[in-house]
């Protein structure tokens, strides 16, 4: 099967690319490098690298046609909570509306399958915990407003252009390439795993702590941290599952334990051997006191299993990458 994938230089979209070239997929990637790493077009040569917008239909229906595109799996979105907060109008032009122009093509050029790249934050400040693919979708920031906005969209497409698709809302991704291949590599980062080793490795001055008042034990903000090569294999599975025949729905992926702020501080101390220092600031808006996902949907109907669960080893895999690139 050919397969594109939008956004596939940047962390979770690589780290996927690499599963399909395993599996046997062919694989073209869509991505206009904002936030993607240009050196992942080298570390996967067996994928073929477009630069472009998704927004193209010109070329992104250019590309479906041309290459007999059986799925897209889409990671072209901005994630940062706190800049959806500051500026929404950003997030909305490219998470909403040139989503929806991808749908167009997708629609367009009759792509049967469609994977979609969607995050817990479409659930908002949990009322129950674990959180369940059917809590309440409240969002708090428009980050997590305009995911859902999204999957609207594919409900609705799916029910009259019949349109098969499956959302795969994450928890925290984190952690490396087991192989040691890809790893995470924002510009600016601002996941707490990669900071947090940045500041072991001497790049940071410090690790900011964002709100030590919450109604957690320890105060601080409590995630689900998840293994992105988990991840990765959790999309590979879900279009197997659409080629299989299995109906459209939605799956969060997470490992159903949480993790505080202070305790991956501390497991990271432990794995790197280093300390840095700590320093604690006001909560940033938008940032709910606990997320933690039930994956029993996707384990029960699909048969996914995270590899990657323990914590240290999530934060192992992600210190042993950081560390090969400071030495190179």
């Amino acid at each position: 099967m050919q397969v594109m994938v939008t956004g596939g230089a940047g962390y979770i979209g690589s780290h996927t690319v690499k599963e399909l070239l395993r599996a046997g997929y062919g694989v073209t990637v869509l991505d206009d490098l904002s936030r993607g790493n240009r050196a992942v077009a080298r570390l996967l040569p067996q994928a073929e690298f477009v630069w472009g917008d998704i927004a193209d239909r010109e070329l992104v229906g250019g590309l479906l046609g041309s290459r007999g595109i059986a799925a897209v799996l889409h990671f072209a979105a901005l994630s940062i909570v706190g800049e959806s907060v500051a500026d929404p109008a950003l997030y909305y032009r490219n998470n909403v509306v040139k989503g929806l122009a991808l749908l167009e093509a997708v629609r367009e050029a009759g792509v049967p399958y469609f994977i979609f790249s969607s995050t817990a934050a479409v659930y908002g400040e949990p009322v129950q915990v674990p959180v369940a693919e059917d809590h309440p979708l409240v969002p708090t920031n428009p980050y997590g407003a305009t995911k859902l906005a999204f999957e609207e969209a594919l409900r609705w497409y799916g029910a009259a252009y019949g349109l098969r698709y499956i959302s795969l809302r994450y928890f925290n991704a984190a952690g490396a390439d087991p192989e040691g291949v890809l790893g995470e590599d924002h510009r600016p980062e601002t996941h707490l795993i990669p900071v947090v080793l940045q500041a072991a490795l001497g790049l940071r001055e410090a690790v900011a702590v964002f709100g030590t008042d919450y109604p957690t034990p320890d105060g601080t903000c409590i995630r689900d941290y998840i293994h992105v090569t988990d991840l990765a294999a959790a999309h590979v599975l879900a279009l197997e599952a659409l080629a299989a025949g299995h109906p459209p729905g939605v799956y969060n992926l997470g490992n159903e334990r949480g993790a505080s702020v202070r305790e991956v501080i501390e497991t990271a101390r432990r794995v790197t051997g280093q300390d840095f220092r700590v320093v604690e600031e006001a909560r940033r808006p938008g940032d709910p006191a606990v997320l933690v996902a039930s994956s029993q949907r996707i384990k029960e109907e699909l048969g996914w299993r995270p590899c990657y669960g323990d914590l240290a080893t999530i934060i192992q895999t992600a210190w042993e990458w950081y560390r090969r690139q400071v030495e190179a």
